[in-house]
């Protein structure tokens, strides 16, 4: 089976989702097309679309039923995912304000971060340093994902993941070398409360990618 780019996956799951609730009327709490038949139509892995469909479940446009299926969700589903689609299908035109929202939000995680003790003490900084440090495999969304979770706040994390869906940047790919040095930088910062020194790290990491 080709593969599709995958930061195309969900852009493609949802306007396909977008189709079938206005051609076959589904109503909220109608069940959706299987994880099989979705892939068949858009020729793509298992994967690609479980994960996007991870991503709109976290949304609330969905919800998945233990052994039973994925349904419209029953309040207003219909209607986001008909806001959600339309913003989405403009992304040509909106990557710049795409981007720029997503760092807000790691910006202001990478902040929080650092005025609370308890997370800058987080273990997961100091695995993350050795990974980068071994120069083992290491995704940059990974360690952004990692940032606004330990932030807290779980709309922001609701709203960085979509970001993160339809961004047109290279965030999938490993950390590669010549990162490593403004990554560390970074780690540290954070782990110190060392906020301006963070933000700048992070600015010259984003630069890179």
């Amino acid at each position: 089976m080709e593969q599709k780019p995958a930061k195309k996956m969900f852009l493609q799951i949802v306007k396909q989702l977008r189709e079938l609730i206005m051609e076959q009327r589904i109503q909220p709490g109608d069940k959706l097309p299987s994880e099989r038949v979705l892939c068949e139509r858009l020729n793509a892995s298992r994967s690609s679309v479980r994960e996007a469909l991870r991503s709109l479940e976290l949304l609330g446009l969905i919800e998945s039923r233990h052994g039973g299926g994925t349904f419209l969700a029953d309040v207003g589903g219909h209607q986001l995912v008909e806001i959600l689609s339309s913003f989405i299908l403009r992304e040509e035109k909106s990557q710049k304000d795409v981007h720029a929202t997503r760092e807000m939000h790691e910006r202001e995680a990478i902040r929080i971060i650092c005025a609370e003790k308890e997370l800058r003490n987080l273990p997961i900084w100091d695995s993350l340093f050795a990974q980068i440090e071994l120069q083992q495999e290491v995704k940059r969304a990974a360690i952004l994902r990692e940032c606004v979770i330990a932030a807290g706040n779980r709309l922001s994390l609701k709203i960085w993941i979509q970001l993160h869906a339809y961004s047109m940047t290279s965030l999938k790919d490993r950390v590669t070398v010549s990162e490593k040095e403004a990554l560390q930088i970074l780690i540290k910062s954070m782990q110190m409360g060392y906020t301006e020194e963070a933000i700048e790290a992070y600015n010259e990491w984003i630069g890179q990618i």
